[in-house]
């Protein structure tokens, strides 16, 4: 609930409530955008729709501008976020793992749960799928727990490992995403499927 709830004290149903109803918006737009499909959610391997790039480069930006501006504001303290402590060994075989399963099933997590709602069958087979990969994982963990840890570097961010201010790179975030949106735009129309004749 940050930075809001520095400022206002949430009761637990009132902060599972608000999250809640974020939940229900982001996944009908999620819905509305087409990413409920696999058939659309996959064009981004073929070079022909990228929506999926576009979409997640925007969001990136927005989330990283926003956290700027609140902290330059005086808003927020980055230091009461959680960040994910950083293992490239663990998160690099994760990242390829993900990637397969996407290409694969043609959906990520949250885009399966909104088809497996909207009625669609690959949507809920791929949900189940998770829900047993996740599954798997707890039961395994302590196996895999030494792998999981190995390389750990705690919790560090991009300007932290950059060793950059924070605005310069939130300034060569954004460059790289008018760069993507550029590169993705031209792959859609250099690999648009030739339309058919009336």
């Amino acid at each position: 609930m940050l930075p809001l709830s520095s400022y206002v004290e949430f009761s637990t149903a009132a902060e599972l409530g608000i999250a809640l109803l974020l939940g229900l918006g982001f996944g009908f737009a999620l819905e509305r955008a087409g990413f409920g499909s696999a058939r659309k959610l996959t064009a981004v391997f073929y070079l022909y729709d990228m929506a999926v790039v576009k979409v997640m480069f925007t969001a990136i930006v927005t989330a990283l501008a926003g956290l700027f501006l609140l902290r330059a504001g005086g808003f927020m303290d980055l230091s009461d976020l959680y960040v994910e402590p950083t293992s490239y060994a663990a998160q690099a075989l994760g990242g390829l793992i993900f990637g397969a399963g996407f290409i694969v099933g043609g959906y990520c997590p949250g885009t399966s749960l909104v088809a497996a709602v909207t009625g669609r069958l690959d949507g809920l087979v791929f949900l189940l799928g998770v829900t047993f990969g996740i599954l798997v994982f707890g039961e395994a963990y302590p196996l895999v727990k030494g792998f999981y840890e190995a390389g750990g570097m705690g919790a560090v961010t991009l300007p932290q490992a950059l060793h950059l201010p924070y605005g310069l790179v939130v300034l060569l975030v954004v460059l790289m995403a008018i760069g993507g949106f550029a590169g993705a735009s031209w792959l859609e129309r250099r690999f648009a499927p030739p339309r058919e004749e009336a």
